[in-house]
């Protein structure tokens, strides 16, 4: 995907889109009119309470009924419905930049990107607020959190200029994300759950109240490992090299891929971490209907 075009959405995907919403566990929503029951009172659909009249009301809150009883003015306050905060967190370290053979031109990162696109989508038909935050070897960027088209805007443009570039940075250097993201938001991670570090702020900021999700993104070549000659792999944040017989080798690390792939998701689920893995050669909402559907568990 070029960096420069804009994120498209394929039609099919799109479509589907429109069957999927997510209902956060803990987000309590803030003020405004969105898909999520929220604490606060106002008028809303579900009647919550009465209370007392207080100058600035609306007139047509009033129970004048209730006043006929009584004589005196009663609100009817009800249980309001509510946008949440929704944040992306896109992985943009240089293993974003791992692509299969069949498709060399599609990388980790053009999937994340046009999974983070289609996540806008959703968050703009529920009436959510949503920004974007993206971490490589460079820090943090980020999208502070906002509504609209012209919030659907700013985040492709962040999306458009992204580089899969270093390592992930220490903690020291995260301190954005912390101060951004607030206790009841929503944060989706988009990545290949390879870096310690990565998981370890999620498991925080699950700990802190944040409602947390990971979709992992991998390659098919990780999945499937269809090499079957002498091969050099090569880490690209690190730039360890291995050589090795991809016919010989390939049963050993299915075995040990697998084993990793059931710890990564124990390891979450303890936390409280919803998960779903995507691949490079499926679907872009393959792993958002896991997540998101209706009747879906993760």
């Amino acid at each position: 995907m070029s960096r420069h075009a804009p994120i498209a959405i394929p039609a099919d995907v799109r479509g589907r889109l429109k069957a999927l919403h997510w209902q956060p566990r803990r987000a309590l929503g803030g003020h405004g009119i969105g898909q999520h029951a929220s604490r606060s009172r106002g008028a809303g659909l579900e009647f919550a309470q009465y209370r007392a009249y207080e100058p600035g009301d609306e007139l047509r809150q009033i129970d004048w009924k209730l006043y006929a009883r009584s004589d005196r003015f009663f609100v009817r306050d009800s249980e309001r419905e509510s946008p949440v905060t929704a944040w992306i967190l896109i992985d943009a370290t240089a293993s974003a930049g791992q692509s299969d053979r069949a498709r060399p031109d599609w990388s980790r990162l053009d999937h994340a990107c046009a999974t983070a696109a289609c996540l806008v989508e959703l968050a703009l038909q529920q009436g959510d607020r949503f920004g974007a935050i993206a971490i490589n070897g460079d820090g943090v960027q980020l999208v502070p959190a906002g509504s609209g088209l012209r919030q659907r805007d700013r985040v492709h443009l962040l999306l458009r200029q992204l580089r899969a570039t270093g390592a992930w940075p220490p903690v020291s250097r995260l301190h954005p994300v912390w101060e951004r993201v607030q206790a009841g938001d929503l944060l989706i991670a988009l990545g290949d759950g390879f870096d310690e570090d990565g998981i370890v702020l999620l498991e925080r900021l699950s700990a802190a109240r944040r409602e947390v999700a990971l979709l992992q993104l991998l390659t098919a070549e990780e999945r499937d490992f269809p090499f079957r000659d002498g091969h050099r792999f090569r880490d690209p944040e690190t730039g360890a090299e291995l050589l090795g017989d991809g016919r010989a080798i390939r049963d050993g690390y299915l075995a040990r891929f697998a084993a990793a792939q059931d710890a990564l998701r124990a390891r979450l689920r303890s936390s409280g971490i919803a998960y779903a893995a995507g691949y490079l050669d499926q679907p872009l909402d393959a792993p958002l209907r896991t997540l998101f559907a209706a009747g879906a568990t993760a």
